[in-house]
């Protein structure tokens, strides 16, 4: 695990778009793993502006998403397959986008197919990820074991608290969404990690410096060949030297 900090939030995006643009000018026919959330919306801004500058080309481009809420279709204004529509797809040229689906008639089969899917892909090349105050990655929670597959998961209270503030209440916040599992992120031949902002600086310490626990499940990322962690003064403030 490499850990790069920054001043600020701005220079995370620009450093996570760099890896993102460098991938890309490698493989043009890469496979990108996206999240979304608050974290990556700077970097997408920064991929975006590359892609009107004439710089990348996301023509060959695959990506797969970490996550879907349970019972969103994708026409909701809070789904994540909206999100990544207003985001990042609507303005670039990228060639093939897959989320999985929260309404499928077989949740159980749906996370099969997803699963297939990204195989079929050829694997992910690089894995985006942001992290949750309780140490999640995707929507794996906290737990006992580790998740391996793309699986339907319970949301942690902190978790539904925290994404309160997209929904008019809290009883609107899904309480379930279907995710990859960590054996599934952990397949990714590349991941990068960001964390911005005080709030994230205690999961943060515990990720790199605490024992590797599904009670913390970014914790695992430590064991992967090639992760890259992002992480703005205010993030990386616990860690000492």
């Amino acid at each position: 695990m490499i850990v790069h900090v920054f001043e600020n939030a701005k220079q995370v995006a620009r450093a996570a778009a760099a890896l993102f643009a460098a991938q890309i000018l490698k493989k043009p026919d890469s496979v990108l793993g996206l999240a979304t959330g608050s974290t990556p919306i700077e970097t997408y801004q920064e991929l975006i502006q590359l892609y009107k500058d004439g710089i990348l080309d996301f023509s060959k481009v695959v990506s797969f998403n970490l996550d879907e809420y349970v019972g969103l279709p994708a026409t909701h204004e809070q789904s994540y397959d909206r999100f990544m529509k207003e985001q990042l797809f609507s303005h670039i040229n990228i060639k093939e986008t897959h989320l999985p689906s929260g309404i499928a008639p077989d949740m159980a089969q749906e996370c099969l197919d997803y699963e297939q899917k990204i195989h079929q892909a050829g694997g992910i090349d690089l894995q985006l990820l942001g992290i949750g105050t309780n140490g999640h990655i995707g929507f794996n929670e906290p737990a006992e074991a580790f998740a391996y597959n793309t699986n339907i998961t319970q949301l942690a209270e902190s978790t539904i608290k925290a994404n309160r503030r997209f929904f008019l209440s809290e009883d609107q916040v899904p309480k379930t969404a279907i995710s990859m599992g960590i054996g599934t992120i952990m397949e990714a031949r590349s991941i990068l990690l960001l964390a911005m902002g005080d709030s994230k600086a205690e999961v943060i310490q515990q990720m790199v410096n605490g024992p590797i626990t599904p009670q913390l499940p970014a914790s695992i990322l430590r064991s992967h060949q090639s992760v890259t962690v992002l992480l703005d003064q205010a993030a990386a403030s616990k860690l000492g030297r």
